[in-house]
């Protein structure tokens, strides 16, 4: 029996794990760092899966504003919410149907649905300027459309008196706070993005990929949940241009900046610390 428990030993002992899992998987020889996207690209031009992109990105925000400010209507229409689904509710719509427009375009044109998201991905050199134009355009056109066609169920005068949906400062709440809470809850998402579609954690975990729409969708949720009731929640600039140019009242234009302002920067803010800070991306290069 003793000789046995030594035979064992040395057999645990002499054949090492020679497939490492999970976080030891990766090694510098086995992945590469890709190389950053041209900044102009004009061959993009003629391919038809470019233009492919851009109607994935159009349908996807038409149909992501449809659901979302249709249930945003549901909720300011009714006299108690406890009748409605409440802010929870509003919050799911969005993360949910982020979850399920980025899991359906993510393998089409990246499934971003944001200019915001588009114009972190461009400082980190994913895309080409001239695709970044591209697909903000069409997501802006999408989201226009979107709220148009919910203004179109409604009717003018209740979706007027409803708020069409569109991103305001709240009452006791001031311009900074607006823009604040713009910055954080997009670089919360932004930063996710980046996470959850790192190139190298996909090489090391296949299972990543998969699950990328999943905490994608999870932030805006919980993002949405926290800054609803200081800006509505905007973090995606077509979506406070769609609900605005429908709804198209004074007191919606004067604080659409903040809209545009506060997403930009926590989504430039997210780029800088995913690809400085976790990746050190620079610091590769130079070496």
């Amino acid at each position: 029996m003793e000789g046995k428990e030594e035979d064992v030993k040395l057999g645990a002992n002499k054949f090492s794990e020679r497939q490492p899992i999970g976080t030891s998987a990766q090694t510098d020889k086995d992945y590469k760092e890709p190389p950053p996207a041209p900044l102009f690209e004009p061959g993009e031009l003629k391919s038809w899966s470019f233009y492919r992109a851009g109607i994935a990105e159009f349908v996807a925000t038409f149909l992501f504003l449809y659901i979302t400010v249709l249930t945003v209507m549901g909720v300011s229409q009714s006299k108690t919410k406890c009748t409605t689904v409440g802010i929870q509710g509003i919050a799911w719509a969005f993360g949910g149907m982020i979850f399920a427009l980025v899991y359906c375009t993510a393998g089409i044109s990246g499934g971003h649905i944001n200019p915001a998201v588009t114009f972190g991905l461009l400082l980190a050199r994913k895309l080409s300027l001239t695709r970044a134009v591209f697909y903000m355009i069409m997501q802006c056109l999408g989201a226009i459309c979107g709220a148009g066609v919910v203004k179109g169920f409604e009717g003018d005068s209740r979706y007027e008196m409803l708020g069409g949906g569109a991103n305001v400062v709240n009452h006791g709440y001031t311009k900074g706070d607006g823009l604040g809470a713009e910055i954080v809850g997009t670089f919360i998402l932004v930063y996710t993005v980046f996470s959850a579609t790192d190139a190298k954690r996909n090489a090391r975990d296949s299972h990543v990929p998969i699950l990328a729409p999943l905490p994608i969708g999870f932030a805006v949720f919980l993002v949405h949940l926290a800054t609803i009731p200081i800006t509505g929640t905007g973090i995606n600039p077509a979506r406070s241009l769609g609900a605005a140019i429908i709804y198209n009242k004074d007191h919606a234009w004067d604080d659409h900046w903040i809209f545009w302002v506060g997403p930009f920067i926590g989504a430039a803010l997210a780029a800088i610390y995913h690809q400085i800070i976790i990746r050190a991306i620079p610091f590769k290069t130079r070496a």
